[in-house]
Protein backbone atom coordinates (compact mmCIF):
# COMPACT_ATOMS: atom_id res chain seq x y z
CA UNK A 1 0.00 0.00 0.00
CA UNK A 2 1.18 3.77 -0.60
CA UNK A 3 1.91 6.35 1.94
CA UNK A 4 0.05 9.36 -0.13
CA UNK A 5 -0.84 11.65 3.17
CA UNK A 6 -0.06 14.94 0.99
CA UNK A 7 -3.45 15.59 -0.15
CA UNK A 8 -4.39 15.64 3.53
CA UNK A 9 -1.54 16.48 5.22
CA UNK A 10 -0.19 18.77 3.39
CA UNK A 11 2.40 20.45 6.55
CA UNK A 12 4.00 18.47 9.05
CA UNK A 13 5.76 15.23 9.16
CA UNK A 14 4.86 12.11 7.03
CA UNK A 15 7.32 9.37 8.48
CA UNK A 16 5.48 5.85 6.80
CA UNK A 17 5.90 4.38 10.87
CA UNK A 18 3.57 1.65 10.08
CA UNK A 19 5.83 0.58 6.96
CA UNK A 20 9.00 0.12 9.69
CA UNK A 21 6.78 -2.45 12.07
CA UNK A 22 8.66 -5.64 11.30
CA UNK A 23 11.88 -3.89 11.71
CA UNK A 24 10.28 -2.46 15.18
CA UNK A 25 8.49 -5.57 16.09
CA UNK A 26 11.66 -7.66 15.09
CA UNK A 27 13.78 -5.21 17.58
CA UNK A 28 10.95 -5.47 20.13
CA UNK A 29 10.87 -9.42 19.89
CA UNK A 30 14.31 -9.46 20.99
CA UNK A 31 14.13 -6.79 23.79
CA UNK A 32 11.61 -9.05 25.14
CA UNK A 33 13.33 -12.54 24.66
CA UNK A 34 16.61 -10.90 26.55
CA UNK A 35 15.16 -9.45 28.85
CA UNK A 36 13.05 -12.59 29.84
CA UNK A 37 16.53 -14.33 29.74
CA UNK A 38 18.15 -11.85 32.26
CA UNK A 39 15.36 -12.28 34.50
CA UNK A 40 15.32 -15.75 34.13
CA UNK A 41 19.15 -16.26 34.36
CA UNK A 42 20.29 -12.81 36.78
CA UNK A 43 16.93 -12.29 38.64
CA UNK A 44 16.56 -8.86 40.19
CA UNK A 45 19.01 -7.21 42.85
CA UNK A 46 15.73 -7.09 45.53
CA UNK A 47 16.44 -4.05 47.87
CA UNK A 48 15.76 -4.10 51.66
CA UNK A 49 11.88 -3.79 51.01
CA UNK A 50 12.01 -7.59 49.30
CA UNK A 51 14.99 -9.79 51.34
CA UNK A 52 13.86 -8.10 54.42
CA UNK A 53 16.99 -6.78 57.08
CA UNK A 54 16.92 -3.91 59.72
CA UNK A 55 15.70 -0.63 60.35
CA UNK A 56 16.76 2.00 62.82
CA UNK A 57 14.86 5.80 63.46
CA UNK A 58 17.49 8.20 64.92
CA UNK A 59 17.51 11.84 65.51
CA UNK A 60 20.18 14.09 65.53
CA UNK A 61 20.89 17.98 66.78
CA UNK A 62 20.04 19.80 64.08
CA UNK A 63 19.78 18.84 60.25
CA UNK A 64 20.87 15.17 59.96
CA UNK A 65 24.25 14.52 57.74
CA UNK A 66 22.93 11.91 55.48
CA UNK A 67 26.32 11.67 53.68
CA UNK A 68 28.16 11.40 56.43
CA UNK A 69 25.52 8.73 58.05
CA UNK A 70 25.77 6.85 54.79
CA UNK A 71 29.47 6.76 55.09
CA UNK A 72 29.62 5.44 58.72
CA UNK A 73 27.08 2.63 58.60
CA UNK A 74 28.67 1.74 54.84
CA UNK A 75 31.96 1.06 56.29
CA UNK A 76 30.50 -1.35 58.57
CA UNK A 77 30.50 -4.49 55.92
CA UNK A 78 27.03 -4.95 57.19
CA UNK A 79 25.46 -5.05 52.93
CA UNK A 80 22.99 -3.25 51.63
CA UNK A 81 22.59 0.03 53.17
CA UNK A 82 19.70 2.48 52.73
CA UNK A 83 20.11 6.38 54.70
CA UNK A 84 16.79 8.73 54.38
CA UNK A 85 15.70 11.48 55.84
CA UNK A 86 12.27 10.46 57.67
CA UNK A 87 9.60 13.52 58.19
CA UNK A 88 12.02 15.96 59.01
CA UNK A 89 16.10 16.99 58.32
CA UNK A 90 16.84 16.35 61.92
CA UNK A 91 15.08 12.19 61.76
CA UNK A 92 17.06 9.52 59.63
CA UNK A 93 16.12 6.12 58.68
CA UNK A 94 18.42 3.80 58.61
CA UNK A 95 18.00 0.33 56.86
CA UNK A 96 20.54 -2.58 56.82
CA UNK A 97 19.90 -5.71 54.69
CA UNK A 98 18.78 -8.96 56.88
CA UNK A 99 22.10 -11.07 57.97
CA UNK A 100 22.92 -14.59 56.94
CA UNK A 101 21.40 -17.11 58.99
CA UNK A 102 17.77 -18.50 59.69
CA UNK A 103 15.94 -19.03 63.07
CA UNK A 104 17.55 -17.99 65.97
CA UNK A 105 20.57 -17.57 64.01
CA UNK A 106 19.44 -15.42 61.86
CA UNK A 107 17.50 -12.78 64.38
CA UNK A 108 20.72 -12.60 66.73
CA UNK A 109 22.49 -11.80 63.46
CA UNK A 110 20.15 -9.15 62.91
CA UNK A 111 20.42 -7.85 66.23
CA UNK A 112 24.04 -7.93 66.51
CA UNK A 113 23.86 -5.76 63.36
CA UNK A 114 21.45 -2.79 65.10
CA UNK A 115 24.17 -2.95 68.05
CA UNK A 116 26.84 -2.67 65.86
CA UNK A 117 25.93 0.44 64.09
CA UNK A 118 24.38 1.91 66.92
CA UNK A 119 28.23 1.46 68.38
CA UNK A 120 29.64 3.02 65.27
CA UNK A 121 26.60 6.28 65.38
CA UNK A 122 27.47 7.04 68.93
CA UNK A 123 30.88 7.01 68.53
CA UNK A 124 30.59 9.71 65.26
CA UNK A 125 27.89 11.39 65.77
CA UNK A 126 27.10 13.87 69.14
CA UNK A 127 24.02 13.41 70.62
CA UNK A 128 22.89 10.76 68.71
CA UNK A 129 18.98 9.86 69.92
CA UNK A 130 17.32 6.48 68.92
CA UNK A 131 13.40 6.64 68.55
CA UNK A 132 12.83 3.42 67.06
CA UNK A 133 14.27 0.14 65.97
CA UNK A 134 12.74 -2.99 64.01
CA UNK A 135 12.89 -5.99 62.13
CA UNK A 136 11.64 -6.56 58.69
CA UNK A 137 11.09 -10.22 58.46
CA UNK A 138 11.71 -12.26 54.86
CA UNK A 139 7.34 -13.91 55.21
CA UNK A 140 6.83 -9.49 55.22
CA UNK A 141 9.02 -9.04 52.34
CA UNK A 142 7.47 -12.02 50.30
CA UNK A 143 4.06 -10.64 50.99
CA UNK A 144 5.37 -7.11 49.34
CA UNK A 145 6.80 -9.15 46.57
CA UNK A 146 2.88 -10.44 45.74
CA UNK A 147 1.70 -7.33 46.43
CA UNK A 148 3.70 -5.72 43.99
CA UNK A 149 3.41 -8.28 41.38
CA UNK A 150 -0.74 -8.20 41.67
CA UNK A 151 -0.60 -4.38 41.72
CA UNK A 152 1.06 -4.11 38.00
CA UNK A 153 -1.83 -7.03 36.96
CA UNK A 154 -4.35 -5.43 38.32
CA UNK A 155 -3.34 -1.76 36.29
CA UNK A 156 -3.09 -3.82 33.21
CA UNK A 157 -6.24 -5.61 33.74
CA UNK A 158 -7.83 -2.42 34.28
CA UNK A 159 -6.64 -0.48 31.57
CA UNK A 160 -7.74 -3.52 29.45
CA UNK A 161 -11.00 -2.83 30.40
CA UNK A 162 -10.81 0.53 30.29
CA UNK A 163 -9.63 0.65 26.73
CA UNK A 164 -12.44 -2.05 25.95
CA UNK A 165 -15.21 0.19 26.84
CA UNK A 166 -14.17 3.28 25.32
CA UNK A 167 -12.76 2.08 22.10
CA UNK A 168 -13.06 -1.88 20.90
CA UNK A 169 -11.10 -4.86 21.51
CA UNK A 170 -8.81 -4.67 19.01
CA UNK A 171 -7.64 -1.29 20.57
CA UNK A 172 -7.59 -3.05 24.16
CA UNK A 173 -5.32 -5.78 23.15
CA UNK A 174 -3.17 -3.38 21.33
CA UNK A 175 -3.01 -1.22 24.78
CA UNK A 176 -2.28 -4.26 27.16
CA UNK A 177 0.47 -5.63 24.46
CA UNK A 178 2.12 -2.20 24.63
CA UNK A 179 2.17 -1.76 28.49
CA UNK A 180 3.23 -5.51 29.08
CA UNK A 181 5.89 -4.85 26.19
CA UNK A 182 6.79 -1.98 28.50
CA UNK A 183 6.93 -3.37 31.82
CA UNK A 184 9.00 -6.45 30.54
CA UNK A 185 11.60 -4.35 28.95
CA UNK A 186 11.64 -2.36 32.39
CA UNK A 187 12.08 -5.65 34.11
CA UNK A 188 14.66 -6.81 32.18
CA UNK A 189 16.70 -3.49 32.34
CA UNK A 190 16.87 -4.25 35.93
CA UNK A 191 18.25 -7.44 35.74
CA UNK A 192 20.60 -6.80 33.68
CA UNK A 193 22.26 -3.36 35.31
CA UNK A 194 21.90 -4.66 38.41
CA UNK A 195 20.59 -1.56 39.84
CA UNK A 196 18.24 -2.44 43.31
CA UNK A 197 14.87 -3.18 42.93
CA UNK A 198 12.68 -1.60 45.49
CA UNK A 199 9.18 -0.57 46.45
CA UNK A 200 10.02 2.65 44.54
CA UNK A 201 11.08 0.73 41.69
CA UNK A 202 6.84 -0.46 41.96
CA UNK A 203 5.94 2.93 42.14
CA UNK A 204 7.84 3.89 39.40
CA UNK A 205 6.62 0.77 36.74
CA UNK A 206 2.87 1.82 37.74
CA UNK A 207 3.71 5.26 36.81
CA UNK A 208 5.40 3.94 33.64
CA UNK A 209 2.03 2.04 32.89
CA UNK A 210 0.01 5.21 33.41
CA UNK A 211 2.00 7.19 31.15
CA UNK A 212 2.38 5.34 28.07
CA UNK A 213 -1.23 4.28 28.43
CA UNK A 214 -1.57 8.05 28.14
CA UNK A 215 0.59 8.10 25.17
CA UNK A 216 -1.26 5.42 23.71
CA UNK A 217 -4.97 6.62 24.31
CA UNK A 218 -3.89 10.00 22.34
CA UNK A 219 -2.92 8.04 19.30
CA UNK A 220 -5.96 5.72 19.40
CA UNK A 221 -8.38 8.43 19.43
CA UNK A 222 -7.04 10.33 16.48
CA UNK A 223 -7.08 6.79 15.05
CA UNK A 224 -10.44 6.42 15.67
CA UNK A 225 -11.50 10.15 14.90
CA UNK A 226 -9.79 9.44 11.37
CA UNK A 227 -11.59 6.20 10.66
CA UNK A 228 -14.35 8.56 10.91
CA UNK A 229 -13.32 11.38 8.38
CA UNK A 230 -11.36 9.38 5.86
CA UNK A 231 -13.75 6.51 5.13
CA UNK A 232 -12.19 5.69 1.97
CA UNK A 233 -8.54 5.55 3.37
CA UNK A 234 -6.85 2.58 3.64
CA UNK A 235 -6.05 1.31 7.12
CA UNK A 236 -2.27 1.79 6.93
CA UNK A 237 -2.23 5.32 5.69
CA UNK A 238 -4.94 6.51 8.98
CA UNK A 239 -2.51 4.70 10.63
CA UNK A 240 0.68 6.66 9.37
CA UNK A 241 -1.62 9.55 9.27
CA UNK A 242 -2.88 9.23 13.14
CA UNK A 243 0.72 8.81 13.93
CA UNK A 244 2.00 11.73 12.50
CA UNK A 245 -0.74 14.28 13.71
CA UNK A 246 -0.13 13.43 17.11
CA UNK A 247 4.02 13.07 17.22
CA UNK A 248 4.87 16.49 18.29
CA UNK A 249 2.41 16.11 20.71
CA UNK A 250 4.13 12.83 22.31
CA UNK A 251 7.47 14.18 21.41
CA UNK A 252 7.34 17.40 23.27
CA UNK A 253 5.25 15.73 26.36
CA UNK A 254 8.56 13.09 26.11
CA UNK A 255 11.01 15.42 26.40
CA UNK A 256 10.08 17.78 28.43
CA UNK A 257 9.51 14.86 30.52
CA UNK A 258 12.91 13.38 30.12
CA UNK A 259 14.51 16.81 30.98
CA UNK A 260 13.07 16.71 34.76
CA UNK A 261 13.59 13.25 35.18
CA UNK A 262 17.55 13.55 34.28
CA UNK A 263 17.74 16.36 36.62
CA UNK A 264 16.22 14.08 39.11
CA UNK A 265 18.52 11.26 38.37
CA UNK A 266 21.96 13.35 38.62
CA UNK A 267 20.56 15.48 41.64
CA UNK A 268 17.99 13.83 43.30
CA UNK A 269 21.09 11.65 45.28
CA UNK A 270 21.12 8.00 45.92
CA UNK A 271 17.98 7.28 47.13
CA UNK A 272 15.75 8.30 43.93
CA UNK A 273 18.34 7.26 41.47
CA UNK A 274 16.85 4.20 41.04
CA UNK A 275 12.97 5.70 41.03
CA UNK A 276 14.46 8.02 38.44
CA UNK A 277 15.81 5.27 35.90
CA UNK A 278 13.58 3.60 35.84
CA UNK A 279 11.07 6.27 34.91
CA UNK A 280 13.73 7.53 32.42
CA UNK A 281 13.71 4.06 30.85
CA UNK A 282 9.80 3.67 30.99
CA UNK A 283 9.52 7.26 29.31
CA UNK A 284 11.85 5.96 26.32
CA UNK A 285 10.34 3.00 25.90
CA UNK A 286 6.53 4.29 26.77
CA UNK A 287 6.98 6.46 23.39
CA UNK A 288 8.90 3.91 21.35
CA UNK A 289 5.64 1.40 22.03
CA UNK A 290 2.99 3.88 21.54
CA UNK A 291 4.28 4.43 18.03
CA UNK A 292 5.92 1.43 17.13
CA UNK A 293 3.73 -1.28 18.86
CA UNK A 294 0.30 0.04 20.32
CA UNK A 295 -0.94 1.26 16.20
CA UNK A 296 0.39 -0.92 14.03
CA UNK A 297 -0.51 -4.10 15.86
CA UNK A 298 -4.02 -2.92 15.13
CA UNK A 299 -3.29 -3.88 11.26
CA UNK A 300 -2.55 -7.46 12.68
CA UNK A 301 -5.89 -7.71 14.97
CA UNK A 302 -7.89 -5.83 11.88
CA UNK A 303 -10.84 -3.06 12.75
CA UNK A 304 -13.90 -3.28 12.27
CA UNK A 305 -14.24 0.06 10.21
CA UNK A 306 -18.16 -0.22 10.46
CA UNK A 307 -17.89 0.53 14.13
CA UNK A 308 -16.85 3.75 13.43
CA UNK A 309 -19.60 5.19 10.36
CA UNK A 310 -21.54 7.27 11.88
Amino acid sequence: MSFALSQYIPLGTKVPFVQMRFIAFGVSAVAIVVSMAAYLMLGLNFGIDFRGGSQLQIETQGPANLTKIRTIVSDLNLGDVQVQHFGSDSIVRIRIERQAGEGTEGANAQQAAITTVKKALDANIEGVTYRATSVISPKVSGELVNAGIYAVVGALICMLIYIWFRFEWQFSVGAVVALAHDVILTIGMFSISRLEFNLSIIAAILTIVGYSMNDTVVVYDRIRENLRKYKRMSLIDVLNLSINETLSRTTITSLTTLLALLSLFFLGGEVLRGFSFAMIWGVVVGTYSSIFVAAPILLILGVNRGEFEE
